[in-house]
């Protein structure tokens, strides 16, 4: 793990650097040792600040640290900065993904089980609180909680990602992302995802071909190798999925809802940080 928290931390720092991101010269420790600690706990901690604060003062790597609670609040004072470096870390990664082929699909992350609905205390003051309510087609189960699409090159490194209320669809989940990526990318999809003008105009404005899984009774019906190459491709992502799961926690802590999608977000960004630069 130390050897991992110091590449982490000299990878932040220099990405920071090169961004020109300013310091405050007034505070004890910088953005990059600030987003160091959450990354680890992200990767070995599942996601406990505490742990991670004292894992790093432990072993000496920053001559000061702070408490918790501060943490918590330096950490939520730059979540733009967050979501420009993850959004930056995709924008190479697309760069770099000659091949350009990608595969889109969504998870969820529960709130709590379904027996505790009535007493989850992140969504009491949310006015539409059953739209947290989705349903997992392929498990035929309910859960509480928000849903996560994601899209990813073929070597399972995420690159796009939109977090909506558990009742959302992959439609609606998938129109919240940017779609930025070159022409000629192939994005392949489940069949939740059939929408034939959306094709369309992807295909005929962004140059971006969607390679929906079709059903048996689709108007725009497959052959033999066009079905196992867009299985082929899907199946990355679920392997990705997989690898994502094995760093949440049995229950992920938070005292807010937004701090709850801010740390499944954070689980994201340390995801892609480990898996394609460390």
């Amino acid at each position: 793990m130390c050897r991992s928290t110091f590449a982490i931390y000299c990878f932040l720092d220099d990405l920071l650097k090169a961004m020109n991101h300013p310091t405050d010269q007034r505070e004890q420790i910088n953005d990059a040792q600030v987003i160091t600690t959450a990354v680890v706990a992200m990767l070995f901690f599942g996601g406990n600040y505490r742990k991670s604060l004292d894992s790093i003062a432990q072993i000496g790597m920053f001559t000061k640290s702070l408490s918790p609670s501060r943490f918590s609040r330096r950490l939520t004072r730059i979540q733009d900065l967050l979501h420009l470096i993850f959004n930056q870390l995709g924008a190479t990664l697309k760069g770099l993904n000659l091949e350009s082929r990608y595969a889109i699909d969504s998870f969820p992350v529960s709130l709590c089980q379904n027996i505790r609905i009535g007493r989850n205390r992140l969504t009491k003051t949310v006015a539409d609180k059953e739209s947290y309510r989705g349903f997992i087609s392929s498990k035929k189960v309910y859960f509480f909680g928000v849903r996560v699409q994601v899209i990813t090159t073929i070597d399972h490194l995420p690159v796009e990602f939109s977090i909506l209320p558990g009742d959302s669809s992959d439609l609606q989940g998938m129109a919240e992302l940017p779609l930025d990526f070159e022409e000629g990318s192939q994005i392949a999809a489940d069949a939740a995802y059939t929408e034939y003008l959306w094709e369309d105009f992807a295909k005929e404005n962004e140059g971006i071909k969607l390679l929906v899984m079709r059903k048996k009774n689709s108007y725009r019906g497959d052959d033999l190798p066009t079905q196992y190459y867009k299985f082929w491709l899907r199946h990355r992502i679920e392997t990705t999925f997989g690898e994502i799961a094995k760093l949440f926690p049995k229950k992920i802590h938070a005292t807010s809802l937004n701090g709850f999608i801010f740390k499944v977000f954070l689980f994201l960004l340390a995801f892609q940080i480990d898996k394609a630069f460390i």
